[in-house]
């Protein structure tokens, strides 16, 4: 039978976040992929842990993740680890989870930290819906298209970024957002942990006058879907009424169905589309 992919979560700063599951499965694999050996060592020996060791990152994912699939595929069990965090959230971890399930390889998640659950928890900001961006691509047209598409958004947004380019990230999602209400979330779980909640002109202008240090989350609040619905309203209002129903009419749509579209769109009953039409 094929072994096991382990998927485990490890501390984003406090090693007492480590669980009790994720240190005995970690003694009990095979093997552990690590995204870098050199600082997992650091947290296998805190915690006495023995188990050989292997590197898997970004750029040996499918060639390391062949052979891990092979590995597994005779039976042996494998952890997965990040430097910092839950694999597969904004790390290589990903593809591995895929390979796996297209050989039927059975992948199991061992819970603990996430950076953006916990920045999102403590912003102030609401929680019940987010979109979790991660960092933003460093091409600028790639970037570009992440802009237009979050540019409307209503759900809480969380963004991943180092701290020498906080400053930078900010300013462009206040040219881009405006200034919406947002929170800089610093060091997580560490001692000097902080949550900066204000607006982005009031983050830019403090990371102007203190140098940010540490890795850094930005939880910035979606648009507010009223404005966002009477806005829409109104560029529908702007287009002439036969030029929005033809719009629906060359879709297949009847003229019934047209008519109570037309009225969604600019928030208005649908017998007065009917009334507008007839006087037309």
């Amino acid at each position: 039978m094929a072994g096991t992919l382990y998927l485990c979560a490890t501390p984003i700063g406090n090693l007492e976040d480590m669980t009790f599951r994720c240190v005995r499965v970690l003694k009990e694999v095979d093997l552990i992929a690590a995204e870098d050996t050199r600082n997992s060592i650091k947290l296998l020996n805190h915690f006495d842990i023995c188990t050989p060791m292997t590197s898997y990152h970004e750029y040996n994912k499918i060639e390391k993740g062949t052979k891990l699939i092979e590995r597994l595929k005779k039976g042996e069990d494998i952890a997965l680890i990040t430097d910092a965090g839950t694999p597969g959230i904004s790390d290589p971890g990903e593809e591995m989870v895929r390979m796996c399930h297209e050989e039927g390889i059975t992948v199991t998640a061992v819970p603990g930290a996430a950076a953006c659950i916990t920045a999102l928890t403590i912003s102030g900001l609401p929680t019940r819906r987010f979109a979790f961006e991660a960092f933003l691509p460093s091409d600028k047209k790639e970037k570009q298209y992440i802009f237009k598409e979050i540019q409307d958004e209503t759900r809480t947004m969380v963004f991943y970024e180092a701290p020498h380019r906080l400053l930078k990230t900010l300013k462009e999602l206040k040219d881009v957002l405006g200034n919406r209400k947002a929170a800089v979330v610093r060091e997580l779980t560490k001692r000097h942990e902080t949550v900066f909640l204000a607006s982005l002109d009031d983050a830019i202008f403090h990371y102007e006058e203190q140098k940010p240090q540490g890795e850094c989350v930005i939880v910035i609040e979606g648009r507010d879907q009223k404005e966002l619905k009477r806005e829409e309203q109104k560029a529908w209002g702007e287009m002439p009424l036969h030029e929005h129903m033809e719009l629906y009419l060359s879709k297949g749509m009847s003229k019934k169905e047209a008519m109570k579209q037309v009225a969604k769109d600019r928030g208005v009953g649908k017998r007065e589309i009917y009334q507008a039409l007839l006087e037309k």
